[in-house]
């Protein structure tokens, strides 16, 4: 790394001392842990601040956490503050039992605008590849003790490993183990020993699995019963570039300079020509999307669908139309620092009020190559993890 990214807080030699009051000073987004209870069967230890404090402690004491560079220990600590933030969001009791579920997945988001917005984290938050890294992190910290109860533990392995290093995900495994008290015998400890073999096995260890070429990776991820080293034929017929960002993060200048010329589709352009405003019922507004996308597509003609598109769930339905006229999926995801993205789009003629921009940020799932042939993105010019 060239640009040293620090959390604050993060045990340092020679006394490794983890602060639980400092924390707190720190991070006041934490006091809420204090109050959510944990099942007592797998959490002895109480509620999940208690539990947070000793995973920490216990990361700090592994001669793994020692050994690696200080920005590798600073983003292991990072996950240590936020992998259980959205417990006290997702708890409830089931039949007598005290449960979190989903907790991780919504963690991330969480993460993300904490790591992004936090002061402590720096005036432009912390910088992308590095905040990344971490959500990837949160949103897999259980996985090397679940793999082997998945219906398919290889798939779940190659579709975590685009997302974070297993190197450090394996190392934060053993403290979130040590960091509790389960009442009841568990192989947990050996399962986390042996994950890094079966992902050597798998081949997804030190990178991301080495598919073929992109379609088969586009077409694995897409459909359930395809193997990883099939190689598939590429076929595609012509290009869909997708864009993603947040309103203000400069999308159209982007394709006003790489892409002059290109048939674009986009969302406000018909806003403007239906006189719908983005308050409105927005079904006439996608509809007509849709309606243009398959004329660009019936023609095999590539284009650019110019919208925010900051969830998984409403990209999947674009590349899925698309994929069935056997276009291929680019997507490009534009993030200037989040201060410069909020000021951008409050001078934009069609401001996006802050409370929905909030929201929207709230919500994005910052795409993978899990989800198309290629993924640029076009954020500020930092080192990579």
């Amino acid at each position: 790394m060239n640009d040293l990214w620090n959390c604050p807080g993060c045990p340092a030699p020679p006394t490794w001392e983890v602060d639980p009051a400092e924390l707190l000073r720190l991070y006041p987004w934490l006091r809420p842990l204090a109050d959510c209870p944990q099942e007592p069967t797998f959490h002895a230890e109480g509620d999940v601040w208690t539990h947070v404090q000793m995973v920490l402690r216990e990361l700090a004491a592994l001669p793994a956490f020692r050994e690696l560079t200080e920005q590798e220990r600073n983003i292991l600590f990072a996950v240590g503050l936020l992998h259980d933030i959205c417990k006290p969001d997702t708890t409830r009791v089931e039949d007598g039992r005290i449960r979190s579920p989903g907790h991780a997945v919504r963690g991330v988001y969480r993460a993300r605008q904490l790591l992004a917005e936090d002061p402590n984290f720096g005036p432009l938050g912390t910088p992308f590849f590095v905040r990344e890294e971490i959500c990837g992190l949160v949103r897999w910290h259980g996985l090397p003790v679940t793999y082997v109860d998945k219906p398919d533990p290889a798939r779940a392995v190659i579709r975590a490993r685009v997302a974070c290093r297993f190197d450090l995900l394996t190392v934060f495994a053993e403290a979130d183990h040590r960091g509790r008290i389960c009442t009841l015998p568990q192989d947990t400890l050996d399962r986390i020993r042996l994950f890094p073999d079966y992902c050597r096995e798998v081949g997804c260890w030190d990178t991301p699995y080495p598919f073929p070429n992109a379609h088969t990776r586009f077409e694995y991820f897409r459909t359930e019963t395809a193997h990883p080293s099939l190689h598939l034929f590429d076929d595609t017929a012509c290009e869909v570039t997708v864009m993603c960002g947040l309103p203000g993060s400069g999308k159209s200048t982007w394709i006003a300079e790489h892409m002059p010329g290109s048939p674009v589709v986009s969302l406000d352009d018909i806003r403007e020509e239906l006189d719908v405003t983005a308050t409105d019922n927005q079904s006439p507004v996608v509809a007509l999307a849709y309606e243009r996308a398959r004329e660009h597509l019936r023609q095999k003609r590539g284009f650019v669908w110019n919208a925010t598109s900051l969830s998984r769930m409403i990209r999947g339905k674009l590349i899925d139309l698309a994929a069935g006229y056997r276009a291929r999926i680019r997507i490009v995801y534009v993030e200037p620092p989040i201060p410069d993205i909020r000021r951008q789009n409050r001078e934009r003629a069609k401001v996006v009020p802050e409370s929905a921009w909030q929201r929207m940020f709230s919500k994005l799932d910052v795409p993978t190559e899990a989800e198309a042939h290629a993924v640029e993105y076009v954020v500020p010019a930092v080192s990579v993890v």
